[in-house]
């Protein structure tokens, strides 16, 4: 039987124009009863038809983008790149900060649904996808960014993170490290497990393994500085340190300093991402380079042109897995193996 929203309203307790106001983000709804109807829409796995959306007119121009977070500097970077570009072409994007929180991600995802966005773009912080199929039902393309959404979303746009882990073990190994530790956050993150395969990869071709993997569940910088000084504290043996992150190698290079030894003499450190602070901190740091705008620029360009095929009825096309290349720019923080 096909569920409609009489079936919402009667699972929520409440009234037919209530769920209406709800789904159409339309007229006052309390949370209380917000959150009893978007329980009864997943539990009844209610998605709009599409011909439904059709009824409701010409297409929204808004665009749905579902971030972990936006405190986060490469986040907050991302998004700005994506929302000009979307904007330069007449679309107006809705931000979402999930907080890498499933619930807060469920909750968004019936709130674009509500606002009939044209399309979405995902960061995902799970590897558990399951709420999203509501979108994909609806027919609202989805474009996976800087990580991979399989099974939802058949495109996506990321940096190259495993060749990124590779070029950072490869400048360590080549200064004479072979005392590597990982510091990082946060350990759920799939282009962090993927940074990680690629440094022990390449460590692998010399024959070593990383001293230590330290990481944290939240990525901040006081819990990465919490881990680089126990590490510092427990395993004096270790003479470089990858953060697999900016912020993470920031934060090392400050609990190195709080110790009283110095960057690059006593301890190598190199990072990930290349954000302004990069250059900023003292010593400046060594990091891999991704173009977080052009990594933006493109998923926003992708999903417009996956929605501009839809409206034109064009056919089916492959789904495509955009990697985009990374440097490695040495700076200061990086030198030869300490005698």
């Amino acid at each position: 039987m096909t569920t409609s929203i009489r079936h919402i309203a009667k699972l929520a307790g409440t009234s037919v124009s209530s769920v209406s106001r709800v789904l159409n983000n339309s007229g006052y709804a309390s949370p209380e009863l917000r959150d009893r109807v978007e329980a009864a829409i997943r539990t009844l796995n209610y998605t709009p038809s599409k011909g439904a959306r059709m009824l409701r007119g010409a297409p929204s121009r808004m665009i749905g983008l579902m971030l972990p977070s936006i405190d986060v500097p490469f986040f907050g970077i991302l998004a700005h790149a994506i929302e000009q570009e979307l904007f330069q072409h007449g679309y107006q994007t809705l931000i979402c900060s999930t907080a890498e929180n499933m619930d807060h991600e469920a909750r968004y995802i019936s709130m674009l649904l509500a606002q009939r966005v044209d399309g979405v773009i995902v960061a995902s912080a799970f590897g558990s996808i399951e709420h999203f199929g509501v979108l994909r039902d609806a027919g609202i393309p989805i474009i996976a960014i800087d990580r991979e959404l399989s099974g939802i979303a058949d495109d996506a746009v990321m940096a190259d993170h495993e060749e990124g882990g590779r070029l950072m073990a490869r400048h360590l190994i080549g200064l004479g490290h072979r005392a590597i530790a990982i510091v990082g956050a946060p350990a759920h993150s799939q282009p962090i497990q993927l940074r990680l395969q690629g440094v022990t990869a390449e460590m692998a071709k010399d024959g070593i393994t990383p001293a230590v993997v330290a990481m944290a569940e939240e990525h901040s910088f006081a819990e990465t500085y919490r881990l680089a000084r126990e590490l510092l504290a427990s395993r004096p043996e270790v003479t470089a340190i990858i953060g697999t992150t900016d912020i993470s190698a920031i934060a090392a290079i400050h609990a190195i300093q709080d110790r009283g030894f110095s960057v690059p003499k006593d301890y190598s450190v190199v990072g990930f991402d290349d954000l302004p602070e990069a250059a900023y901190v003292f010593p400046r740091l060594t990091t891999v380079a991704q173009p977080i705008r052009n990594v933006g620029q493109q998923a926003a360009r992708l999903l417009e042109a996956l929605i501009e095929a839809q409206q034109t009825g064009e056919g089916f096309r492959q789904g495509a897995i955009v990697k985009v290349p990374v440097t490695l720019i040495a700076r200061d923080s990086t030198g030869p193996v300490r005698s």
